[in-house]
């Protein structure tokens, strides 16, 4: 106890030394600067009037010069600005507002999940990637096993040990802090520190999935401390505090990966794994690196599109779908909303896409990129719309991640998603205040490659002109590449702005209740729907503004600089403007 109040005065005394320009900021790079104060947590009022905004529903666009963030809480989205405003940048402010919801919204992302950062640096007008893939243990049986291994272990139906991955959420995103960073890391990361150890009201959508997960969180030691009291689940508007956690964070601000890959943490972890029956080792943990490199890059009617690269491949299948989207006469046939036959098609699209890749990777046969990525196949690819009955597509792993957009005064701009990969605290396992997720049912899209990385289809990504981002996003859940897709044509062919476009009604992915099924929004249009279902398509109404089609979290830029965002009404997401 001694050891974590000390460690704890440390942060606060170092967040205080560096206000007054006693010491150095804590940082590798030139460009690092000194914070102008601590990070200040909002009053208390304030903290609940946020709060009181993360919330489903209609919502409301801003704009600004000075920096934008959207996520799916205001409270992450005020730690971004907090950042910008003490002089941080685009990297500063994202990596504030990921951590933070790691704390915020537990039931949507973890430290054992995954991060992975695209961003866009104004001063060299360069992009880079920053990949926090999870890993699969070496020793875990879908490598010898391959396809029939993991039926089994899905089939079997066990949310335990063997489904959690070698997290990379961490190495993402002390890659992209090192990498862009300019702030201390102390600072980027005090706003969830203090979440963490004083705690915030329980929010509505927290609160329904805690409820869902009641069982698992009931029958854990660290579930009953932290989401329990007088053995009944905290309600609604109840503080949600998590001191052990708190006392993690500050030790990896401390320490970094020498601590969480290296040290006591990973030991901690392999072993809580292990005797879950999981397949995580110490070894295991310490040969996790970040991966960092050229994001991938295709056109779109006049667009430079810039999105993920492998080992995820939801950037990769954006590219291929938005290539073949280019062939189809939109003008002519409408935006989705209201167009069944545009719609039909990108169904279409996206099926063909995702079937593909996912037949590619467990059958040990992936194509190069660049193949994938060409105009020709597209064109081969649409040639053949139509004439073939549609291949079902990926399995899709239940939701749980969430998304985050940032630009700063400067233009930078970061684009992340981050995630728990899959339904929120299933596997019961904790360590040290970080939730050890069910990543490995991702392990549905195929087998890992070389590097041993889990595959999947996440897709930071912006639409850029003369080089620079005129439309950055990204989406959660198992809708959102079809999010991304409608909406980025809804702004850029049909001329609609940001707030219109996230409350226009949308189609999305699998049902999860009806394999093979799309998922369509009532408010679609009983024509439109009954049109498509006439044509062979085979839908599942869902409601309004229905939650599984996930938010979309983008920004779009004008030429002169002004930024505007709207939250998803879809999502409890909020935007807000410095």
């Amino acid at each position: 106890m001694t050891q974590n109040y000390s460690r704890r005065n440390v942060l606060e005394g170092s967040l205080a030394a560096i206000a007054a320009g006693s010491i150095a900021p804590g940082a590798a790079t030139a460009a690092r600067v000194t914070a102008p104060g601590p990070w200040r947590p909002p009053a208390d009022n304030e903290r609940r009037r946020l709060i009181s905004t993360a919330r489903f529903g209609q919502k409301q666009g801003v704009s600004g010069r000075n920096g934008v963030a959207i996520c799916t809480h205001p409270l992450a989205s005020a730690a971004a600005l907090d950042m910008l405003r003490a002089g941080g940048n685009a990297c500063d402010a994202i990596c504030a507002a990921a951590m933070a919801q790691t704390v915020i919204e537990p039931h949507m992302t973890t430290l054992s999940g995954m991060f992975s950062m695209l961003y866009y640096d104004a001063r060299t007008r360069s992009y880079s990637y920053v990949n926090g893939a999870m890993g699969a243990p070496k020793s875990h049986p879908v490598f010898k096993g391959g396809a029939d291994a993991f039926g089994a272990m899905a089939a079997a139906g066990q949310y335990d040990g063997q489904l959690v991955p070698v997290p990379g959420y961490w190495g993402g995103f002390e890659a992209s802090h090192r990498r862009h960073g300019r702030l201390p890391l102390r600072t980027v990361m005090a706003p969830a520190v203090h979440y963490a150890r004083h705690g915030f009201e329980i929010h509505p959508f927290l609160w329904g999935e805690m409820f869902v997960e009641s069982a698992d969180l009931g029958a854990a030691d660290y579930g009953r401390e932290v989401y329990y009291r007088d053995r009944r689940l905290l309600n609604v508007g109840e503080m949600l505090v998590q001191p052990r956690y708190a006392d993690t964070l500050e030790r990896i601000a401390e320490e970094g990966s020498d601590y969480f890959y290296r040290g006591e943490f990973a030991r901690k972890y392999a072993d809580a794994v292990q005797r879950a029956g999981g397949y995580v080792t110490v070894e295991d943990m310490a040969a996790w690196q970040p991966l960092i490199g050229e994001p991938l890059r295709s056109t779109y009617r006049g667009f430079d599109v810039i999105a993920a690269a492998a080992p995820d491949y939801g950037g990769q299948a954006l590219l291929e779908i938005m290539n073949m989207v280019e062939l189809l006469d939109v003008q002519r046939l409408g935006p989705a909303f209201a167009s069944p036959e545009t719609t039909r098609r990108l169904i279409e699209m996206i099926r063909l896409v995702y079937s593909d890749a996912v037949a590619q990777r467990w059958s040990n046969s992936v194509q190069p990129a660049e193949t994938m990525i060409s105009k020709a196949l597209a064109a081969e690819r649409f040639a053949r719309l139509g004439t073939q009955a549609m291949p079902p597509g990926p399995a899709p792993a239940p939701p749980g991640s969430t998304h985050v957009t940032v630009v700063d005064r400067e233009g930078n701009v970061a684009t992340v998603l981050h995630s728990v990969m899959s339904a929120p605290y299933t596997t019961g396992i904790f360590v040290d205040g970080v939730y050890a997720c069910a990543g490995l049912l991702h392990l549905g899209s195929g087998l890992p490659g070389a590097d041993g990385r889990v595959h999947a289809r996440i897709a930071p990504n912006m639409f850029a002109r003369n080089g620079m981002p005129v439309l950055a996003s990204g989406s959660p859940s198992i809708s959102l590449t079809e999010t991304v897709v409608q909406n980025a044509m809804n702004m850029l062919d049909f001329g609609l702005d940001i707030e219109t476009s996230v409350h226009k009604p949308r189609f999305g992915g699998d049902d999860l209740r009806v394999p093979g099924n799309t998922m369509i929004e009532a408010d679609m249009g009983k024509d439109l729907i009954r049109r498509l279902k006439a044509g062979g398509q085979k839908l599942s109404g869902s409601s309004p503004w229905d939650w599984m089609h996930g938010s979309f979290d983008g920004i779009r830029i004008a030429e002169d600089g002004m930024a505007t965002a709207c939250g998803d009404p879809r999502r409890t997401a909020q935007a807000l403007a410095a």
